[in-house]
Formats: C-alpha cells, sequence, structure tokens
C-alpha cells in the first residue's frame, strides 16, 4: 500500500513516540507539522521526516496531506479540528476529544456538513485487548457482570506543564480519567446514574473517584489521580461465572479471563506488551481512503456520549474551564 501521508498538529512527546512508530512501520509518512514553536516543529521533522510550517494553515493544506492528526494540548483540540475540517481534511483528533461536549457536537456537525472522516484518537477503542475484553462480555464468558472496578492512579504531577495548568485543560479528567470511563462506555454504554467527588487544587483535579450505575444494578467504581500511585492502574470485571482482570488495562496489550483457581484464559496481542499506535492508523488511514466519513470502531455518537459523561462528572466535582488559552 501506498503511504498514508500525514499532516501533524503537535510536537511533543507523545507526538514523537507515534511518529517513530509510523515511520517504523513504512506504511504511513509525515509530511507537514505544525506547532506554535517553529523551531520544535523544526526539530520534530528533522527527526521524523515532513517540513514544519509557520502555520497550521499551511501545514494542513501542504501538497500530499491525506489526514490531520491533531496532538496539541485538550484546550486547542477544537481549534485546530475545526480549522481542518474548514479546510477540507479528515481529521484524527487525540483524546478527550474536546474540552466540552457542546464543542464535540460541533466539530461533528461540521464534519457531516462537509462529508468528511472525523474519529477519535483514543487506543482504548483500537486495543486488541480491549476488544477481546468486549468479546468475552458479549459472548457472555463470565456470565452477568455483577461489578466492575477501574484504578488509574499515577504521578504526573510536575511531569509536564499541561497536566497541572488550567489553561490548557489540566487535571485527572481529560487525561487519565476518560480511560476508565471510555472503558467502561465501550462494555456497558452510558450509565442511568452518575456520582463522582474529587479533590481540587489551584484550578484543576487532581482526582476523581465515580460510580456508574446500569439499568440492571450493576455499579461501575472508578478511581483515578494524577497526583499518587495508590492503588496503580488496573481493572477488575467480576461476572456470575469468573473474573476479567488486567493491569495497566488502559495501554497493555493483554488481558485474562479467570474461571475458578485453576482455569483462566490469557489473552496477549501481537507485538509489544504495549499497544501500539499502528491499530488506530492504520484502520483510520484504510477508512479514509475507502471513502468513509466515520470510524465502525469509534462512533461519533460514542465520541459525543462519553464527553457527555465528562461534563457530567465536571459539573459534579464543581470543575470549570472558564480561562482556555
Amino acid at each position: 500500500m501506498e503511504k498514508f501521508r500525514w499532516c501533524f498538529i503537535g510536537a511533543g512527546s507523545l507526538a514523537a513516540t507515534v511518529a517513530s512508530q509510523l515511520n517504523k512501520s513504512g506504511r504511513h509518512e509525515i509530511v507537514s507539522c505544525y506547532t506554535r514553536n517553529f523551531e520544535k516543529g523544526k526539530e520534530f521533522t528533522r527527526k521524523h521526516g515532513g517540513t514544519a510550517y509557520r502555520t497550521a494553515e499551511e501545514a494542513i493544506t501542504a501538497e500530499g496531506v491525506e489526514g490531520v492528526y491533531i496532538v496539541t494540548p485538550h484546550n486547542a483540540h477544537f481549534r485546530y479540528a475545526g480549522l481542518s475540517l474548514e479546510l477540507g481534511k479528515p481529521v484524527f483528533c487525540e483524546k478527550a476529544f474536546t474540552v466540552t461536549a457542546d464543542e464535540t457536537k460541533e466539530l461533528i456537525s461540521l464534519a457531516r456538513e462537509k462529508k468528511l472522516y472525523l474519529c477519535e484518537a483514543m487506543w482504548t477503542w483500537f486495543s486488541p485487548s480491549a476488544n477481546m475484553t468486549k468479546k468475552w462480555i458479549d459472548e457472555n464468558k463470565i456470565g452477568r457482570v455483577r461489578s466492575a472496578f477501574f484504578s488509574y492512579h499515577c504521578r504526573t504531577v510536575g511531569y509536564k506543564g499541561r497536566h497541572t495548568d488550567p489553561k490548557r485543560a489540566g487535571g485527572a479528567l481529560l487525561d487519565i480519567t476518560v480511560y476508565p470511563l471510555t472503558y467502561a462506555y465501550r462494555l456497558w454504554g452510558k450509565p442511568e446514574k452518575i456520582e463522582s467527588r474529587a479533590k481540587l487544587k489551584d484550578g484543576i483535579d487532581l482526582g476523581e473517584d465515580i460510580i456508574l450505575t446500569y439499568p440492571d444494578g450493576l455499579k461501575v467504581n472508578i478511581t483515578a489521580s494524577i497526583n499518587d500511585f495508590v492503588g496503580l492502574e488496573k481493572m477488575v470485571i467480576c461476572g456470575e461465572k469468573g473474573r476479567i482482570v488486567a493491569p495497566f488495562f488502559h495501554a497493555m496489550n493483554g488481558v485474562t479471563c479467570k474461571k475458578g483457581i485453576f482455569k483462566k484464559e490469557t489473552f496477549k496481542g501481537k507485538g509489544p506488551k504495549i499497544n501500539s499506535y499502528l491499530d488506530e492508523f492504520d484502520a483510520v488511514a484504510e477508512d479514509i481512503r475507502s471513502g468513509k466519513t466515520e470510524s465502525e470502531m469509534v462512533p461519533l455518537n460514542a465520541t459525543q456520549e462519553v464527553m457527555e459523561i465528562l461534563d457530567t462528572v465536571r459539573e459534579q466535582i464543581g470543575l470549570s474551564y472558564d480561562n482556555l488559552e
């Protein structure tokens, strides 16, 4: 297959990791890049290919660009996704898709008006191990699910400026809590009740404790923090006939179904222990070239509803994003 050609909006550490994987695959090529720091953009393209531009418009409309990958801090997703769509380019935008559900709704409306592809870059949707978890649940492998628990505690305070910057929508909710919320949504849909509490400091949320309640009585407990390692990261889904467990559930390329003391089935995806970004980029490239305007793997309605869940949590904990850059 001819290499799929990307414009990168953003040139931080995640952009560099993704770019390295894309280039090594031989199936993708970076042809343009824009970031507000032009020198940083030039350094990125020196390492990963393509041309750095001084304006986003130039990068998005550069010759050969087939799709735009947006990998900026959260506060800029809406701006650059909207600009790309207005300029006629398909968009693959990092999580959290936008800052609010209203922004997501506006982008979806614009994409449909322009008949352009729009998709959320959330590897939990594309991960082989997450796909297997859903398959096991759908096949009733562990019977009726009675409870589920997700923990994602890490300490990223001080790691990067954006993580604690309220002007860039920093905090736990859009950076890490979005993972277990998305995972739960994918398995069981939108809950009928959401209960949230959080620790707020200096205009951001340091973490959340959330209970999602579903019509059949299922309760999903989620705890997340960017300020400590209490509980680390794990997923435990308990059913009448067994459990599904995974450490580092948001990124680990493996999951185990346990039925009794001696009977278990472990799934490990191909490749490295940590999920590759290639699963999602290969799928999106194929979608765009086949003329699709929406991903079957990540429907736009799903992205919209996850953003609505995030909005509800934010409202309940009293978090606002009123002074974004």
